[in-house]
């Protein structure tokens, strides 16, 4: 596989997925704390995304860190927009600026459980 392979694979999986969190592990089974911590947030909140395991795959788990110039996994993306990583995921989450960018974006999700989520790290 080439690297253009890789980053090609990479583009259409952010293009045609609302959410996407690249991670080690899958959304049912992180294996990493980053990666779960990430993937904890999505599914509490509700979100419909997309899981992609970088620990399946090296040119995708490399190409991922070139794609976005993010030297770090988990990545999330949303509408085709690198968010970050797990700092910067729960900083939005807590701030409240998640919540923000899933309202400009259209991308439904439990208000309730994000309250909830910032209530309990209050």
């Amino acid at each position: 596989m080439t690297t253009t392979t890789a980053q090609d694979q990479i583009r259409e999986t952010v293009e045609k997925n609302d959410v996407v969190l690249f991670m080690k592990g899958t959304k049912t089974m992180p294996q990493c704390g980053f990666s779960s911590r990430v993937a904890g947030v999505l599914n509490f909140m509700g979100i419909d995304y997309a899981d992609v395991n970088v620990l399946e795959n090296a040119d995708i788990r490399q190409g991922i860190k070139d794609f976005s110039d993010w030297p770090t996994i988990p990545q999330l993306y949303v509408k085709g927009e690198f968010v970050g990583g797990c700092d910067i995921v729960t900083e939005m989450t807590l701030s409240g600026e998640l919540d923000q960018l899933f309202d400009a974006k259209g991308v439904a999700y439990d208000k309730d459980a994000a309250d909830k989520i910032r209530a309990a790290n209050a």
